[in-house]
């Protein structure tokens, strides 16, 4: 079910507020890989997992390209899906205050 954007809004609000050290591929939408001088390299990992691709090939396919370009990163950057988060935070979240009154 799609979510409302004022609900989208929300859990933005929460996502930006993270400090994200290890994020889930599955919550993951892009990595955007900066490399010393003007070049970068933006891999959709969304697009990736509507053509059929799996978390384990997306993972691999990550590590090579990491260990392609090796010293060449100067850092990376993920844009996270915050509907795929909300879909996996929003039924435990919803449990866990069901009894709070």
């Amino acid at each position: 079910m799609p979510f409302s954007p004022e609900f989208i809004e929300k859990w933005q609000h929460i996502v930006d507020s993270v400090d994200v050290t290890d994020v889930p591929l599955e919550c993951i939408k892009k990595v955007t890989i900066r490399m010393y001088g003007s070049r970068r390299k933006v891999i959709n990992l969304k697009q990736l997992k509507r053509s059929g691709m799996d978390l384990e090939a997306i993972e691999q396919m990550l590590n090579r390209t990491f260990e392609e370009l090796g010293e060449s990163v100067r850092d990376v950057d993920f844009m996270v899906d915050v509907a795929t988060v909300a879909e996996i935070v929003q039924p435990e979240t919803d449990r866990l205050l069901k009894n709070i009154k």
